[in-house]
């Protein structure tokens, strides 16, 4: 983790040492070494270590409920899981990433030492419950807004140094692109952007602004003007409009909730105005504390979408990781379905199943059923491919055409 530099003269040196983090964030070896658990797993550790009672066991991840009572989730988070637990003598069958999944479904499986095992629950389920949040409440966008554009814009809302995880969740998810730059060089793809405020007020207007930006920025970014910093949004857009004529691609309005009144009637007066005048080809994106209402009320007069807090500040999947197995018995605390599972869908359907490991389910549709449960790790080797984000979200994409996240969709337990 990288260090403080050199304390400058007159500094209170018992309040800084050469050893204070920059940041509090833990580092990857932090991770890796077991230190980011809760006390009582290392606790359980130093109980059991060296004794018979450290055994093997089978352990899987489920969240019984959904937030805000979601029918459906992505799931995410799954890549860093793996490396995790990778070189350790542990096992592990679970769903690929990007797969969507319903309550009471198991999504990852761990088998191994409980010793081997416990310093890391607390990472796996951060790892995972805070990614599939991201990435479902982005799918949730996406289905909205259909194939419009829908950036993330949520970074400035967590801690910069997770800011990369969560930008990766929110694209799996179905975001088109994501505004900070590293986020998007780990992705693969060009970070998506307009301008700032601060440059309007510093340029004195947003003409100004614009124009500057035409004259300097790449001429492959798409020229989109920012017209809510000083005046109306309609003699704003008129202005830009006039003074970028062909090369200006898009208006973004983020009019503050305080001063926008019914948005979709000052986007529609705004597209009145630009096409009165010949000006058609500019499309109309907006941002500003966009709830999933307010995309869809804003559909089909928004041609494009920044979504910021309601992506970053997900309510996160409440999975748990709990006891199925021990030494190829079932045995689960209570209030748990012990034992090791299979979770079956039908290609046909798209009915699912909820089975003992080994049981497939009587099913007369003719479809093809397959188990979603597949072998990720074999004594700590990763077994499948880990694809690139991009592939992950076609996956979710494909998903969210599919009727398996339609709220009708069926689940069902073995009698």
């Amino acid at each position: 983790m990288p260090r403080i530099p050199p304390l400058p003269a007159g500094t209170d040196s018992e309040k800084y040492t050469s050893d204070t983090p920059m940041w509090h964030a833990a580092s990857y070896d932090d991770v890796k070494q077991g230190r980011v658990t809760d006390l009582y797993f290392t606790r359980a550790v130093e109980i059991l270590r060296g004794t018979d009672q450290d055994r093997e066991v089978r352990a899987e991840f489920i969240a019984k409920v959904l937030p805000e009572s979601w029918p459906w989730a992505v799931l995410a988070g799954v890549e860093e899981c793996l490396r995790l637990l990778e070189d350790r003598p542990i096992s592990a069958r679970g769903l690929v990433e990007g797969t969507v999944f319903r309550p009471l479904q198991p999504v990852l499986e761990v088998q191994g030492r409980y010793t081997d095992l416990a310093v890391y629950e607390t990472a796996l389920l951060g790892m995972l419950c805070q990614a599939s949040g991201v990435a479902t409440k982005a799918a949730r966008f996406r289905k909205l807004a259909g194939d419009l554009p829908l950036i993330s814009f949520g970074a400035r809302r967590v801690h910069p140094a997770i800011a990369p995880v969560v930008e990766r969740a929110a694209y799996i998810g179905g975001c088109s692109g994501v505004a900070t730059v590293l986020a998007a060089q780990q992705l693969g793809i060009e970070a998506s952007g307009t301008m700032p405020h601060a440059l309007i007020l510093l340029m004195g207007s947003t003409e100004a602004a614009a124009r500057a930006f035409n004259a300097k920025i790449d001429p492959n970014a798409p020229r989109i003007a920012l017209i809510d910093t000083f005046n109306d949004e309609k003699f704003e857009a008129i202005r830009v409009a006039e003074a970028l004529g062909r090369d200006l691609y898009a208006l973004r309005l983020d009019t503050p909730a305080s001063r926008r009144g019914n948005f979709r009637q000052i986007l529609e007066e705004v597209r009145w105005e630009l096409d009165l005048r010949g000006h058609e080809h500019v499309r109309l994106f907006v941002s500003g504390g966009l709830s999933e209402e307010a995309v869809e009320v804003l559909m089909g007069v928004a041609d494009g979408f920044g979504v910021g807090t309601e992506i970053s500040a997900a309510p996160v999947v409440d999975f748990s990781m709990d006891i199925v197995e021990i030494e190829g018995e079932p045995l689960a605390k209570r209030g748990k379905m012990s034992g090791a599972k299979s979770v079956w869908r039908c290609d046909g359907c798209g009915d699912e199943f909820l089975m003992p490991l080994g049981q497939r389910p009587s099913h007369s549709c003719g479809g093809a059923l397959t188990d979603l449960l597949v072998p990720l790790m074999e004594q700590g080797r990763v077994l499948v491919e880990l694809p690139p984000a991009r592939l992950i979200r076609e996956r979710v994409l494909g998903a969210l055409t599919a009727e398996e996240v339609d709220p009708s969709g069926h689940r069902h337990f073995a009698p």
